[in-house]
């Protein structure tokens, strides 16, 4: 008795061939979104999430120059760094009062005249003229300098003896009658402002004029036929317009500049003075300096709720504000 052989027809192999291609199509269509993410997950995860989980960790042991080489080994805290740091009535509370709220004024100068001078830099070059490409090319250097090349130069031109600072100010200008400390007593407050505004009203003016551009030129004709003047177009025209880059651009501007340890960093070195003692710079003198990495992450921690705090609720309003317009 003989068996007979099935042999399948070419169409039907041809069709499960292709429905297994097809198969092997969509499924390297699905999974290579995630590959392409994956690289970018895993450097999220070892610069940012997994450092920050470490510093949550330290803020509640003892850490300090006695346990650096055994971590394990350092003493369970509790809340106590955190009591240490909240205790305003003692003197490392005190001192973190007195340096949040050096770095709260410091923070609402740079941001408040960064987006004056990017705004009014801004209007000024919205309309064509001959030499706005130059004058936009010059007010980006400052932002596209290197900060430490940037801020060393001005370190040296806030020297004493042979600073320009002094120069101009007491032989060009005759405004000081002396040459001035500006890295040192209540002038380092003022030498590290005008040096942070320096250099993040670039980037204000940058945002600020790519806005801008989205706004047609129509809408100011029409407002001058209608009668309204410059303030008026401005106020109503370019403000209104601009409400969602503000928005973004008030937000970044201060976290960078509450977060900023750059600037002071390099003017002042790890001990600023006290008129400039900003608490990044504070966090990172009772890290670093005092050896109490354990203090230093709960002040971190601190300093973390309170951003993201101050977020929710700047996002929250302006939402709301939003919705309602």
């Amino acid at each position: 008795m003989t068996t007979a052989r099935t042999t399948p027809h070419p169409t039907h192999a041809r069709s499960r061939g292709s429905g297994a291609r097809h198969r092997h199509r969509l499924t390297w269509r699905h999974t290579t979104p995630y590959l392409l993410v994956l690289p970018a997950v895993i450097l999220e995860l070892l610069i940012h999430i997994i450092p920050m989980f470490v510093g949550v960790w330290m803020s509640f042991v003892k850490l300090t120059q006695f346990f650096i080489a055994n971590w394990s080994a350092a003493p369970y805290a509790g809340l106590g760094n955190y009591q240490v740091a909240l205790d305003f009535s003692g003197p490392l509370g005190s001192d973190l009062l007195r340096s949040f709220g050096v770095t709260a004024a410091y923070t609402v100068l740079v941001v408040g005249f960064s987006w004056l001078f990017g705004m009014s830099a801004a209007v000024v070059l919205q309309r064509s003229f001959r030499g706005r490409g130059v004058l936009r090319t010059l007010f980006l250097v400052p932002y596209a300098l290197p900060i430490y090349a940037a801020v060393i130069t001005w370190s040296f031109m806030f020297q004493r003896d042979n600073g320009l600072v002094n120069h101009v100010l007491q032989n060009d200008l005759h405004v000081l009658d002396h040459a001035a400390f500006w890295l040192i007593g209540n002038n380092a407050f003022v030498s590290m402002t005008v040096v942070a505004l320096w250099r993040s009203w670039p980037f204000a003016f940058l945002m600020l004029m790519a806005g801008m551009q989205n706004i047609p030129d129509e809408i100011y004709d029409a407002a001058a036929v209608d009668g309204a003047g410059v303030w008026q177009q401005i106020r109503y025209i370019t403000l209104a317009s601009l409400r969602p880059v503000n928005t973004v651009l008030l937000l970044m501007l201060f976290l960078w500049t509450f977060n900023d340890f750059n600037t002071p960093f390099v003017l002042f070195g790890p001990t600023a003075p006290s008129s400039a003692d900003i608490i990044s710079i504070h966090i990172y003198g009772n890290s670093f300096i005092n050896w109490n990495f354990g203090l230093g992450s709960a002040m971190s921690v601190l300093l973390l709720l309170f951003l993201l705090v101050v977020t929710a609720l700047y996002l929250a309003v302006t939402t709301r504000r939003s919705r309602r317009a």
